[in-house]
């Protein structure tokens, strides 16, 4: 089992001292997304396989360029290799999820070509024991239900898919899936159990097409990508998970987010993925999927909603926030026990986005600005003489500005967060003939 090493956060502990808890923690690999050259020095001989990253923002040169791809080898893996175990070098992240610009979707068409310049590199250096690929995410396939339906999305299947899977099947490399099932779950919890998604395995399903039978939403998900694979002809190719986990929080709004379910998806995961002889799926029984866990620590400054900021197994401080054993040898029945989860149902009523208590006043005023900036007409109420000018706090001001904008913008992906100045609370905070906007679920 392998962990993710993301760094998103402005607490978290030294390289170092984050190394030595991948090595106490017993993780086989690691995976980054950087090539952070005091991380892989930190790195050297401690047997544990690394995985390192071309960013977003590299492809096109390295696409563009032999002599930039070579560069980025010489700088990134020469000084470091062998000592320090690097055995994937995945280029980019996600790439196919980012659609909005052309320079996106020009991205998809560099892609591909910057993982064939980076393996001619590797050759031309007589390095063969690195793998190359690129992590994409669950959104990649357009029908991933039944499993047997899987097939890749029309606008990349073609054209990016199909020379993708060409070149990790002439270089034998594997094909890296980035899939959370808490995400289908949650969108969905009442036709789909939880049990199926934490590998309870209290629920099976006939896939109708095949007959295969499934008892977990993993599985599912992973043979939806296989049959999308052998829809354009390859069978063989192997996956490897590169991120997955369970939120342990998050927020009023996301249900299930909590260290109950994390810890018991995390487990069970693991159990199965490093049983012997090896589980594999129901399409490919008997196969081992290497995979790494997302993420290490909770990151707090990743934006958006708040799952996305309490991912990791530590907190910041280093200290494990449920036990967990990478290895798979620890018996369960040693583990202590965990908080009973409280927020498995959804959330139905209102909800409010107000300012943090612990919020800079400086950076409360700014983003009042920012949110009341929309114009609209949001913020009319906040003007002397109206109904919410009272109190005149920055506090009072950002904490209905806040409400404003949520609400009006929360069904176009705008979260209640603001720079990790906001938080959804079920308490009406409207005063007097001030009505705070609300959501209502």
């Amino acid at each position: 089992m392998g962990v993710n090493y993301g760094r998103v956060g402005n607490n978290l502990p030294s390289l170092s001292l984050s190394i030595e808890q991948i090595r106490s923690m017993r993780a086989g690999r690691v995976k980054l997304y950087d090539a952070d050259p005091e991380i892989l020095r930190l790195l050297s001989r401690t047997k544990i396989q690394v995985s390192i990253m071309v960013q977003n923002h590299e492809i096109p040169g390295v696409a563009s360029s032999q002599a930039l791809a070579d560069r980025w080898v010489r700088s990134n893996v020469l000084p470091y290799y062998p000592g320090t175990m690097i055995r994937f070098i995945l280029v980019g992240n996600e790439v196919l999820s980012y659609n909005s610009t052309d320079r996106d979707r020009q991205l998809w068409s560099d892609l591909v070509p910057a993982m064939r310049k980076i393996k001619i590199s590797l050759r031309a250096n007589s390095i063969r024991n690195i793998k190359v690929g690129t992590p994409l995410a669950m959104d990649v396939v357009e029908s991933s239900f039944p499993p047997s339906s899987g097939r890749f999305r029309s606008d990349v299947a073609e054209s990016v898919m199909m020379p993708l899977v060409r070149f990790l099947n002439s270089t034998r490399s594997y094909f890296f899936l980035d899939v959370y099932p808490y995400f289908p779950w949650s969108r969905n919890p009442g036709d789909i159990s939880l049990d199926f998604a934490l590998f309870q395995g209290n629920f099976n399903y006939a896939d109708p097409a095949t007959g295969l039978i499934y008892t977990n939403l993993l599985d599912q998900m992973l043979d939806s990508i296989i049959f999308a694979m052998k829809r354009l002809g390859y069978l063989n190719i192997p996956l490897l998970i590169a991120e997955t986990g369970w939120p342990n929080s998050g927020d009023i709004d996301e249900p299930g987010a909590n260290i109950y379910n994390a810890a018991t998806y995390n487990r069970n995961l693991i159990k199965k993925m490093t049983a012997k002889p090896p589980a594999g799926t129901p399409a490919r029984p008997g196969v081992v999927i290497p995979t790494f866990i997302f993420s290490l620590y909770d990151e707090n400054c990743k934006p958006g909603p708040g799952t996305e900021r309490h991912w990791g197994l530590l907190h910041a401080s280093g200290d494990a926030i449920y036990e967990i054993d990478l290895t798979g040898k620890r018996p369960a029945s040693t583990f202590g026990p965990l908080p009973l989860p409280t927020n498995n149902r959804p959330y139905k009523g209102k909800l409010w986005c107000v300012a943090r208590r612990d919020a800079n006043l400086t950076d409360l005023g700014s983003a009042l600005s920012s949110a009341c900036g929309r114009g609209n007409g949001m913020c009319d109420t906040l003007a002397p003489g109206r109904e919410c000018h009272e109190p005149a706090s920055t506090f009072q001001h950002a904490s209905y500005a806040f409400s404003a904008y949520w609400a009006r913008f929360r069904s176009l992906g705008t979260t209640c967060y603001f720079d990790g100045l906001a938080e959804q609370t079920v308490r009406d905070p409207s005063h007097g003939y001030c009505k705070f906007p609300s959501v209502t679920l």
